[in-house]
């Protein structure tokens, strides 16, 4: 591997990449992304689904010398890149909750002696004490913090991940402590490194959410259109619980053979339904955040082998597996946003060939079949007893102080925190304290609801839409001039009409 990103010419990243994953020619605009990422400038990358977008950080990465840290959302997600680049024999690792104490102390060793060049983690590893300790050491040198998927930042970060909302002072805490103990000479070696984001799905404002938060400097922003022409979209309605399970097995018993997913909402739902299709005579299984590591390794083994022919599973499955031949893709239950329907579609036909995303609603009333319009007004609870739970503690909080010790003491004292600082009622003095702002100058946790709000009802809006679908999404996720006037051509109403 190379030494040093200035003295790395464009040939020996071009013989580097051919070397590697053995492709001839960068498609556009992962060079470009390349070329930034190895001059570690910030960066936000939206790139459809199937874009290739692990190279573009991966290849930086192994150029240079030190550490690159990519922030990842899934177990599932680490261990295929993880394995994928050991495979190749190449320095990468990973660390998360499931792994045996002796592969943890095992990587913890590698990044001590300095061994790797790329560490998976997720933000709450990142952020636990004995990693962050020995990111921490002035002699480890770090190149690039890398969010991978980086939407979770936008969809989990408030109410469900509240590290992801630290993340933001994670650069200037590690840089602070490479000047402690640090000679000259390394100084200006480790006087910064980029952050770069990388999504398919990131409408206007979350991209600037992303930025936001993780206090981009000037970023390079890529971003290209998440139209797939290959990729026929169709919503249908269903009117009981009974008819939407035979509408889901025609739709597959007219693909026979073909691989495909099923997404619905909750780990129940996916024992569930898996059980029935087994009754009916169907290779399939159940995948969720539930299951250990191995059964879900087990799962995606025989999904990619193709012994399994579609796989019931919750969103904690897709991202990062990749199967080119993914011919259908049904939403069981419709997702709660378009950035997740958009991830999950996004996992059909991803060699290019035809692949059709089939999404099944309940009748709009809800009167015949209650369970979509309960399934709503259950979440839009949660969230709002989440919002109030917050606005209870901002009371309680000292004016400064330590997140390990509003978790300790209050219930959901960390998504409260996450949510006044995605209302800016707080500031991160570094990722482990806080400092409540004046009131003056904080936002509205009402805001917040209203704008929570808003972005579900895009996906009712998009549902119910008698436009061209993909003209929808276009306008959606910002890109209006391409929107204007669009028409696919092949999903239902572009059909219908």
């Amino acid at each position: 591997m190379m030494s040093n990103a200035s003295t790395t010419s464009w040939n020996d990243v071009r013989a580097a990449f051919r070397k590697i994953w053995g492709y001839e020619n960068f498609r556009p605009p992962q060079g470009e992304i390349v070329r930034t990422l190895l001059s570690q400038q910030d960066a936000l990358i939206v790139l459809p689904t199937g874009g290739g977008k692990s190279i573009c950080f991966q290849l930086p990465a192994l150029l240079q010398t030190g550490l690159t840290l990519v922030i990842s959302p899934l177990v599932a997600l680490m261990e295929n890149q993880v394995q994928e680049l050991r495979e190749r024999r190449l320095p990468a690792s990973l660390l998360h909750s499931e792994l045996p104490s002796w592969k943890r102390k095992q990587t913890l060793q590698a990044l001590e002696k300095q061994q790797l060049r790329l560490l998976y983690l997720s933000p709450e590893t990142l952020l636990s004490a004995p990693v962050w300790e020995r990111l921490c050491q002035p002699q480890l040198q770090i190149n690039g913090l890398i969010l991978d998927e980086a939407h979770c930042l936008v969809q989990w970060g408030d109410t469900f991940r509240p590290a992801y909302r630290r993340l933001g002072a994670v650069r200037p805490a590690l840089l602070q402590s490479k000047l402690t103990g640090a000679n000259i000479a390394s100084l200006a070696k480790r006087s910064s490194f980029g952050i770069a984001a990388f999504t398919a799905t990131a409408d206007p404002k979350a991209q600037q959410t992303i930025c936001k938060v993780l206090q981009l400097k000037q970023p390079e922003v890529f971003l290209i259109s998440p139209y797939r022409q290959n990729l026929h979209l169709k919503v249908q309605t269903v009117w009981t619980p009974r008819g939407r399970r035979q509408q889901m097995l025609k739709f597959i018993q007219a693909r026979a053979k073909q691989a495909g997913l099923v997404y619905v909402r909750s780990r129940k739902d996916s024992e569930d339904l898996a059980q029935w299709f087994r009754q009916q005579g169907y290779t399939t299984a159940a995948y969720h955040a539930g299951l250990s590591a191995e059964e879900r390794r087990a799962i995606e083994a025989s999904w990619l082998k193709g012994k399994t022919q579609f796989v019931v599973c919750t969103c904690a499955f897709g991202m990062g597996i990749n199967k080119p031949d993914v011919r259908w893709v049904v939403h069981f239950q419709a997702p709660q946003l378009l950035s997740e329907y958009i991830q999950e579609v996004g996992r059909g036909g991803r060699d290019g060939k035809p692949a059709d995303a089939l999404t099944l609603v309940s009748e709009p009333t809800g009167w015949l079949n209650p369970e979509d319009k309960q399934r709503r007004e259950f979440f839009e609870q949660k969230l709002r007893s989440q919002f109030q739970n917050a606005q209870r503690l901002s009371q309680k909080l000292p004016a400064q102080g330590e997140v390990t010790e509003v978790t300790k003491k209050f219930r959901d004292g960390g998504i409260a925190l996450s949510l006044l600082h995605s209302a800016g009622q707080l500031t991160w003095q570094d990722p482990f304290h806080y400092r409540k702002q004046s009131s003056t100058k904080s936002g509205s946790l009402n805001q917040l609801i209203v704008t929570q709000q808003q972005i579900q009802s895009q996906m009712t809006q998009y549902l119910t839409t008698r436009n061209c679908r993909w003209q929808f999404l276009l306008k959606a996720f910002g890109f209006t001039k391409e929107a204007a006037g669009f028409r696919c051509g092949r999903c239902d109403n572009c059909l219908r009409h």
